[in-house]
């Protein structure tokens, strides 16, 4: 018999079990030490419990969904939601419509159910599901080097006009004013609760962004390092950026995360993203690069530099705690998502 249900202390070693059959031990020793972070140390656990469904065989388990728990603000309420991330199910039990199971269990028992990353499989069960698609959150790049990719021009021209801009780019950085008070922090303090308290309001969709959060997100993870800014104005935290430093094909590249500032104040940000090219120069980076939905955002974005970069991350997303109007999937506009929501940048 075929059961689903949540995850029990005693189903780990089961668990971990599943996930060294399915992925091998490399992988699993890298999920393994993640775990108790991501799955049991999120700050909106239920019940305290991580927020997993387990699909069992005669007691026996054959595949997970793991999500991840958060307060999500929609159109000015909060509601409990989850984004989905780890689904797994024995080879010999695939094709059986375990998935689609587990992905509705999943749904029915959040008040928002919502997916960023998505593989080709996970998406196209969301569409048999006829779930809202939001497409694909943009991805924006700032070239640093010769070396980074521009969209439309020649090699021969990306070329040359990373030769010329690059000495330009290192002057014009590091000259230009930050326009705030901008302060490196090793962690967050409440000042980062009372602004999300301030704008979270004005976003038509965000994940809370508060203290305690950000801090189990960007500060407590052991397998990832992270560097945070905050703009401080007149004795008010304005804003903050979260970014890290990696290799990806051959670049060096450094990826803003995660970052809140009121949308309606360019002034708020502007400081943030001039702290985070003097970050990336100073790392010799080849290109800056985030994902980012907002409009207001977006256009500073351009203003600072950035070019529309290759197709960014699918994403899903279905509202079920409170009714939304017809057109409320229509655009993203308004929604505030970036690669630092589920845990898309692991």
């Amino acid at each position: 018999m075929v059961t689903i249900d949540r995850y029990r202390p005693e189903d780990r070693a089961a668990v971990d079990a599943l996930f060294r059959r399915m992925h091998g031990e490399v992988s699993a020793e890298a999920y393994l030490r993640r775990w108790h972070w991501q799955y049991a140390r999120n700050p909106n656990l239920p019940n305290g419990l991580p927020l997993i469904w387990v699909l069992r065989l005669d007691g026996q388990v054959i595949g997970q969904y793991a999500t991840m728990p958060v307060k999500l603000a929609v159109d000015g309420r909060e509601i409990d939601a989850a984004w989905g991330m780890d689904v797994m199910i024995t080879p010999e039990h695939q094709g059986q419509g375990h998935g689609r199971i587990l992905f509705e269990t999943w749904d029915r028992n959040v008040g928002a159910s919502i997916g960023i990353g998505l593989t080709d499989a996970s998406h196209g069960l969301f569409k048999k599901l006829r779930w809202p698609d939001m497409g694909r959150v943009p991805r924006l790049l700032k070239p640093l080097s010769a070396r980074a990719p521009t969209q439309g021009a020649p090699s021969v021209v990306r070329r040359l006009i990373g030769r010329v801009t690059r000495p330009l780019r290192n002057i014009v950085s590091r000259l230009r004013p930050l326009g705030g008070d901008v302060r490196e922090v090793r962690q967050f303090d409440e000042s980062l609760t009372r602004l999300w308290e301030r704008v979270g309001s004005r976003f038509a969709f965000a994940v809370r962004r508060d203290a305690p959060y950000l801090n189990w997100r960007f500060v407590e993870p052991a397998h990832v390092r992270y560097s945070l800014a905050t703009l401080v104005r007149d004795g008010q935290t304005r804003g903050y950026v979260v970014i890290r430093h990696v290799e990806q094909q051959d670049l060096r590249v450094t990826i803003i995360v995660d970052f809140l500032a009121d949308p309606d104040d360019p002034g708020a940000l502007r400081p943030l993203l001039r702290w985070v090219d003097r970050q990336a120069l100073a790392e010799r980076s080849d290109l800056v690069r985030v994902f980012t939905t907002h409009a207001g955002f977006t256009e500073l974005l351009r203003t600072e530099g950035y070019v529309e970069g290759p197709p960014g991350m699918r994403f899903v997303a279905k509202i079920n705690a409170v009714d939304v109007p017809s057109t409320y999937y229509d655009s993203f506009a308004a929604w505030h998502v970036t690669v630092g929501d589920s845990d898309s940048d692991r």
